[in-house]
């Protein structure tokens, strides 16, 4: 019997190296791995208006969105992308910003409201700092993906583009600008841009310690009718996704294969930081992040109520598959 083609469409990651390049192979499946850039690829809003692929790397706020509003698509527990929010909060240096509380009353960027890396630094914002996200100005640059309302006590505000909103946090007009990407005058060295947090690494490790996981921004999507037709498909997704990241690991054994000169003892530091197994997929160990971020969504007006964690993925998917 001839195998079963599935495209996918994922990012250009180290992890994802194995399946773009055909080292992995995955059994009964012919695998089209596809990269597909998120911003200038369309990938998440392909993906959730038209199914454009079989699988595809998906932000997960706009997945648990699109879910709780029953579009087709269904999920696999593999989260290919991660982010701590902390890092990811920049200031105006002359705004008097010293600890998150002094953005309260203040306008804030973001790319789009439901950004991942939106959802996230909004809610650490709310629950680990004490800033009510009513108490802050919203100022958004790009079109939501999927639509929603946000709560009534909330102000959102929208500019043309991301450039605008590094222009107004340069001249102060915005306080802070979350960000998944460095602000263009972050990188070129602008003195008017800083973080929120001056030793990030050191707040993010705390934040982990406290909490004991390292954020989930992506899922993988999958067609549920695919899904639903050929059950099989998600294990074995879930199996090629892994050996990828096993494969990727063993790029760093040889010190020359990146840029970095102490790769070995980078990762033994990251180890020694966040555990054994910071990128851990299947639904157990991803729990407690997945219910902190389903809250965040329905604090945020992003969906009408708690999804169980369970109902995200494949109806056939247990850790244990």
């Amino acid at each position: 019997m001839a195998n079963l083609e599935v495209s996918l469409a994922v990012e250009h990651y180290d992890r994802h190296i194995p399946l773009l390049d055909g080292t992995v192979k995955t059994e009964g499946i012919d695998l089209k791995a596809e990269y597909v850039p998120t911003l200038e690829g369309q990938r998440h809003e392909r993906m959730i208006n038209d199914q454009a692929w079989d699988a595809a790397e998906l932000s997960l706020s706009s997945y648990i969105m699109a879910k709780a509003r029953n579009a087709p698509i269904t999920a696999v527990p593999v989260f290919p992308r991660r982010l701590f929010s902390q890092s990811q909060m920049y200031v105006n240096t002359a705004a008097g910003i010293q600890q998150p509380s002094d953005l309260i009353g203040r306008k804030v960027g973001l790319r789009s409201y439901q950004t991942t890396l939106s959802v996230l630094a909004k809610g650490d914002l709310q629950h680990e700092y004490g800033v009510p996200l009513d108490q802050v100005t919203w100022v958004t640059c790009s079109e939501e993906v999927v639509g929603f309302a946000p709560p009534p006590n909330v102000t959102i505000e929208q500019v043309s583009s991301p450039l605008e909103i590094e222009e107004r946090l340069i001249t102060g007009e915005l306080a802070a600008y979350f960000t998944p990407r460095k602000p263009e005058a972050f990188v070129a060295g602008a003195p008017e841009v800083g973080y929120l947090f001056p030793d990030s690494q050191a707040e993010e490790q705390a934040y982990y310690q406290r909490n004991g996981f390292f954020p989930i921004m992506h899922v993988v999507a999958i067609k549920a009718d695919l899904a639903e037709r050929e059950p099989w498909v998600v294990q074995r997704l879930f199996n090629a996704f892994e050996e990828a990241r096993q494969v990727a690991l063993h790029y760093y054994d040889d010190p020359n294969w990146n840029l970095f000169a102490w790769t070995p003892q980078l990762l033994k530091e990251q180890q020694q930081r966040l555990g054994p197994d910071p990128w851990a997929n299947g639904m157990a160990a991803n729990r407690k992040n997945l219910e902190r971020f389903v809250q965040y969504e329905v604090d945020q007006g992003l969906i009408p109520a708690t999804i169980p964690v369970d109902d995200l993925f494949a109806a056939n998917w247990t850790d244990s598959n």
